[in-house]
């Protein structure tokens, strides 16, 4: 069976899937997030960091590096 040109063929479309999104816990830490202000996660050290102060700085820099990371976690409660 041909259609010409012009026309398409009539297609037939059954019920559209339901789709379910659970997304519960992401909800919860988002709102989280903005409630908090920058979020409540914890500030870790970086060990790239660590090896660049001691090239850099003969070790003084990981000092306070490492006092600065510790305070913001110190501040905020983490």
């Amino acid at each position: 069976m041909a259609t010409p040109q012009d026309q398409q063929p009539a297609q037939t479309y059954g019920q559209p899937p339901t789709i379910i999104i659970n997304n519960s816990s992401s909800a919860a830490a988002s709102s989280a997030a903005v409630i908090g202000g920058a979020g409540l996660r914890r500030r870790r050290q970086s060990l790239w960091a660590h090896f660049w102060l001691l090239m850099f700085t003969m070790g003084i820099g990981n000092i306070f590096y490492a006092m600065h990371v510790s305070r913001w976690n110190r501040d905020r409660g983490l």
